[in-house]
């Protein structure tokens, strides 16, 4: 198929998506041109592709066999965001679009940006549906399980380019404002597709933008223009409150803001959210507490693998005192017989996931109690996934785990598949060098099913999100038995006292 066809294509695409109207059509096809090195068009008649992603691997093969593009998976991503980013309205658009349909409601101002950030490629729908995801019914309700697939495995070429590229402090981390139409490197991902839009939080400059690798519905990224660290304090609730106030369809929380229970970014001060219901909000309250002085805020320990107080009100500055008020008691607050402890050697362990959403009329906070202690027993962390789940879980529990989506790697899918055909085989699972360290767990697994090439899969699909929320039960500083909970009243008198 000629260039010029799948020119033709992608000028179309944009037409179709609204990225473009008619009258930019020379402007499109001549700016293809130029980035593939023609100074000519010569008419296609062609059948012209549809589908974006086989559109730009046209293009993308036709710049790595004339020496545009260098043939591997960082190159082309490169390349063809550069390509996206030629039909990609200017900001100045975009932020005159979205606020033009805010004034008519919220939901029609994320709506239009979420699908600009999908039509220009930003997020790469086609590798979003590679991502396997599926339920797990537990006993706190339906955790949502993922492998993600959708960030590419960068092959050995790639690796030893980003290794040797020159490095950059510009921009500062993923999240700056000046990834907005920034090129990349091989280190570091193109953003000329990248649009974000300015929101004021709380008398703040904030921007909004979606994530690129979309682990749930509207997955946005609310974070400071300012290159700031993350700080959990009364500030970080007011924000938080703040953001549902003007996205009341969203949710909004932030990760904790220390190692180990934080999250991957901590010098950039960011919230996540979206237009998605995690297991977390629909699970129920399971003790009433009450708070000295704040009898107008209703409050509770929620049914959760890990330990949530939830607080909910008409008055956001009221939620946001109580919650500092718990804060600052656990910052300060040890409980040697639930191997609670505030610090040691002077190094600070306790912190707080809040998550923000409204209810109705009400401002809702879950406040997640975290502690980052390690031990000689528990080197990664006593609240982090224990080494007998290291096999599924071994990364850090965020933000988006803590609330019941399990965002596991992406070597389980060739793991898992192999795992089944080795069991209905009867194969040594233990003479296997990668599926080995399953190998207690599917001795475990034997004594309570009978496998069969129809269900071996589903089985362990099914014992992988239990897996899971054991996962969360590990990252609980108060653990639901009855110590546990003598523990966490224990607390609760603390900030009461």
């Amino acid at each position: 198929m000629q260039i010029e066809t799948y020119i033709d294509a992608l000028v179309s695409y944009a037409m179709n998506t609204g990225l473009a109207m008619p009258e930019d059509h020379m402007v499109l096809q001549n700016r293809l041109l130029e980035v593939l090195g023609k100074d000519e068009y010569k008419e296609s008649h062609e059948e012209q592709p549809e589908d974006l992603e086989e559109i730009l691997k046209g293009i993308l093969d036709y710049a790595c066999a004339n020496g545009l593009c260098e043939d591997n998976i960082t190159a082309r991503d490169l390349f063809d965001t550069k390509v996206m980013g030629l039909l990609t309205p200017m900001p100045r658009e975009v932020i005159r679009t979205v606020r033009e349909k805010y004034a008519q409601s919220p939901k029609l101002a994320t709506d239009y940006y979420y699908k600009l950030s999908c039509d220009s490629d930003y997020i790469r729908r086609y590798r979003i549906a590679k991502d396997m995801r599926w339920k797990y019914a537990s006993e706190y309700g339906d955790m949502d399980i993922t492998i993600n697939l959708s960030k590419p495995e960068k092959d050995p070429k790639a690796i030893a380019a980003a290794k040797n590229a020159p490095q950059s402090s510009y921009p500062k981390c993923q999240l700056c404002v000046e990834n907005e139409g920034y090129a990349g490197r091989m280190n570091h991902p193109a953003r000329q597709n990248h649009r974000v839009v300015p929101i004021t939080v709380k008398g703040e400059d904030w921007c909004m933008q979606y994530s690129p690798y979309v682990y749930y519905n509207e997955h946005c990224i609310v974070f400071n223009q300012q290159h700031t660290p993350m700080k959990i304090d009364r500030s970080a609730f007011e924000k938080l409150l703040d953001f549902v106030g003007t996205f009341p369809h969203y949710f909004v929380g932030s990760n904790a803001d220390l190692p180990i229970v934080g999250g991957s970014i901590l010098s950039h001060e960011h919230f996540q959210g979206g237009h998605y219901t995690f297991a977390m909000e629909t699970a129920p309250v399971e003790q009433k507490l009450s708070f000295a002085g704040f009898e107008d805020i209703e409050a509770g320990i929620v049914k959760w693998p890990m330990s949530v107080i939830r607080l909910d009100g008409k008055d956001p500055d009221r939620i946001a005192a109580l919650a500092e008020k718990i804060l600052n008691v656990w910052r300060g607050y040890s409980d040697p017989a639930c191997t609670v402890f505030a610090e040691t050697d002077g190094e600070p362990h306790t912190t707080i996931t809040p998550i923000a959403r409204r209810r109705g009329e009400l401002f809702e906070l879950d406040l997640v109690l975290r502690n980052n202690l390690t031990t000689q027993e528990h080197p990664l962390g006593v609240f982090h996934p224990h080494a007998d789940k290291h096999h599924i879980k071994k990364e850090n529990i965020g933000l988006i785990e803590v609330m019941g989506l399990a965002v596991l790697p992406s070597r389980l899918k060739g793991e898992l598949s192999r795992l089944a055909e080795a069991i209905v085989s009867g194969a040594d699972i233990r003479a296997d060098e990668v599926l080995s360290k399953h190998a207690q767990w599917v001795d475990q697994l034997k004594q309570s099913y009978t496998f069969t090439e129809e269900n071996a899969m589903e089985i362990l699909l099914q014992e992988t999100g239990k897996v899971f929320s054991q996962v969360l039960e590990d990252a609980g500083v108060y653990k639901n038995t009855p110590q546990g909970r003598d523990g966490f009243n224990r607390f609760v008198a603390a900030v009461n006292a």
